[in-house]
């Protein structure tokens, strides 16, 4: 089985209890939309967080956030195939999986194409608290090609849309961060989300992010709740 949740930022209580409820094992899956918590210093730091994610009975499939590390920088991982796309996984901690932007997986008959990244609002404040920020945490030009090139060869249809942010026509103003002068955020990762929602037949959209929980159409934003995959 497939579950799908959103941003855990280090606190697996949630996944442990949920686990421990339904006696999940490594056959099936959790899905995390990004900011799993366990790549943000990039040194000893880490580690806890990551073996505590991997005492998980499930196996964990990340989609990259902005509040970590990409994977494919960190010496610790190496690139293999899971359910015909491409991840990027530890030895020692091999139930943790991270997508490779742009990939599309098999998951349980459904296609599923990953897109993570976001900007950081808080950019500056981590910045000048000398607290790590990450240059490539939005998708770049290349992934973007990459992302499309994918879509085109499915005739622009696909299943299931997992990202980080949301395309811009769905930003929940409501929960954005009082103080913040939005004219500073750079919103061109959700403005490109927007073009690829409007070219894109698919059946629904699942992103994070935004630690909120609520429908709106086919998207669903997730937090604080965990729930089967579905279309």
């Amino acid at each position: 089985m497939y579950y799908i949740t959103g941003d855990t930022h280090g606190d697996f209580r949630m996944l442990l209890r949920y686990c421990k409820m339904l006696t999940l094992t490594r056959d099936d899956t959790i899905i995390i939309l990004g900011d799993a918590g366990i790549n943000y210093f990039g040194n000893e730091r880490d580690k806890d967080p990551r073996e505590l994610l991997s005492r998980i009975p499930a196996t964990v499939f990340c989609i990259h956030g902005n509040h970590e590390r990409r994977p494919q920088t960190m010496d610790i991982y190496r690139e293999t195939t899971w359910q015909g796309g491409t991840v990027y996984v530890e030895d020692e901690l091999p139930n943790i999986l991270f997508a490779k932007d742009g990939e599309i997986f098999d998951l349980g008959g459904l296609k599923a194409i990953v897109i993570g990244g976001a900007y950081s609002v808080d950019k500056w404040y981590r910045l000048a608290k000398g607290w790590s920020w990450f240059e490539d945490e939005q998708p770049d030009d290349e992934t973007k090609v990459y992302v499309e090139a994918q879509l085109e060869r499915l005739n622009w249809r696909i299943d299931i849309v997992l990202s980080h942010t949301c395309p811009f026509k769905y930003l929940p103003t409501e929960v954005f961060i009082p103080g913040i002068d939005q004219s500073t955020v750079d919103q061109s990762t959700e403005k490109w989300l927007d073009s690829i929602e409007d070219r894109l037949d698919y059946k629904r959209w699942y992103c994070g992010h935004y630690h909120t929980s609520k429908c709106i159409d086919k998207l669903q934003f997730m937090y604080l709740d965990i729930e089967l995959l579905r279309t």
